[in-house]
């Protein structure tokens, strides 16, 4: 029970992370991670707040799931539409406190705002990853996309982002007559999170995984299985 409640508070953690480095990405306008971008386009062309927006966006990356695999998942989309609804939730506040720190007005600004966001980005992640708990509909889309087209992981996220990106700039060229939510920062989180997150995963992960699970060599099988690092494919 203690490793459960460790777990879903790492878990926890890692989704509030997750926001507070899309807020921050979002605050420095200069484009958001391809992940988000979606949910932001429809933001700034619906009128909605971006914690309605990303549950909207979620919720077609669990439609899409089923057209895939050609059937629904009850109980797996029901667990994903848990997440999606905190992960929202997470959304409005963190940009809520976010948005109480001076906005940067300058260009230098506004990089420092994006720099901050990959690294909390990137925490989010490895917190996230780290817990072994259900993966949001993007992250379990692109396993999807991976499986369905015989396809590596690396290159179904990739394809997944590029998609995501193209119908996101669409719909805000459509209705905004502008990127809107793709810019710069967008490439740049592309790129380097990966990177970033690469980085914190080999010194950061074990130490998690022991606060968990305390001794590793106490570990029944499955939880070995449980516990063996994650290793990021290139």
């Amino acid at each position: 029970m203690k490793i459960i409640s460790k777990r879903l508070t790492l878990y926890v953690l890692g989704l509030f992370l997750l926001s507070l480095g899309v807020s921050f990405s979002i605050q420095a306008s200069l484009g958001v991670s391809p992940v988000s971008s979606l949910a932001y386009a429809i933001s700034l062309t619906a009128g909605l707040s971006i914690g309605i927006t990303t549950i909207i966006a979620n919720t077609l990356f669990i439609a899409v799931q089923a057209i895939l695999n050609k059937r629904i998942e009850l109980r797996e989309s029901a667990v994903q539409l848990l997440i999606v609804f905190l992960f929202g939730f997470f959304m409005d506040a963190t940009l809520v406190l976010v948005q109480m720190l001076p906005a940067p007005e300058t260009l230098l600004g506004r990089f420092a705002f994006l720099v901050i966001s990959l690294y909390i980005i990137s925490a989010g992640l490895l917190a996230y990853f780290t817990a072994k708990l259900p993966l949001m509909p993007y992250d379990a889309l692109t396993y999807v996309i991976s499986d369905r087209f015989k396809m590596k992981f690396s290159k179904a996220k990739i394809s997944g982002d590029l998609l995501n990106v193209t119908i996101a700039a669409a719909v805000c060229l459509v209705f905004i007559h502008s990127f809107g939510s793709i810019g710069i920062g967008t490439i740049v989180a592309a790129y380097f999170i990966g990177k970033i997150l690469g980085r914190l995963m080999p010194r950061f992960q074990e130490p998690l995984q022991k606060w968990i699970y305390h001794d590793k060599n106490d570990l029944t099988v499955e939880e070995k299985k449980v516990f063996k690092p994650i290793k990021l494919e290139s």
